[in-house]
């Protein structure tokens, strides 16, 4: 079989309906693990109960990638975990996954969410991106009050 050589030009209209397409075979494979793909994203959601299965999962997209002539982009790899600031005990975290960065806040599909659940950051960005725009795009705009 010949080996392909072209692909889809990202930012085009049609990556995200053939990238959905595309890895409709893509699943996780330890139960109660979950898989969402959105556009060109792909989020593995791992509950407390599954940590172990971290690199399992990990390995499972890269080889599906490979058998399926697509390319991961470690660089943009990142973990997040949700704890309960509420919560009067300690929870011990899990060790880091090698060569992933643990961050305390993401940003998805628009959405910022913080390692507690905090709608704080992203309520801010909101207020902030339309402030930018009402104030500093038309400067002609003003408000009373």
């Amino acid at each position: 079989m010949p080996a392909i050589t072209a692909g889809i030009i990202q930012g085009s209209s049609i990556g995200p309906a053939s990238y959905i397409i595309n890895t409709g075979d893509l699943h996780v494979i330890t139960a109660g693990n979950q898989m969402l793909k959105f556009a060109d994203d792909t989020y593995v959601i791992i509950p407390a109960a599954n940590v172990g299965s971290q690199q399992a999962e990990l390995d499972n997209v890269e080889l599906w990638s490979r058998d399926n002539n697509l390319k991961v982009n470690p660089p943009k790899y990142a973990e997040i975990i949700f704890v309960n600031k509420r919560q009067k005990s300690v929870t011990q975290l899990p060790p880091p996954i090698q060569n992933i960065t643990r961050v305390k806040v993401i940003k998805i599909l628009g959405v910022t969410f913080t390692n507690s659940l905090s709608v704080v950051e992203h309520i801010q960005a909101v207020i902030n991106s339309c402030t930018n725009s009402v104030c500093f795009e038309n400067p002609a705009v003003s408000w009373h009050g």
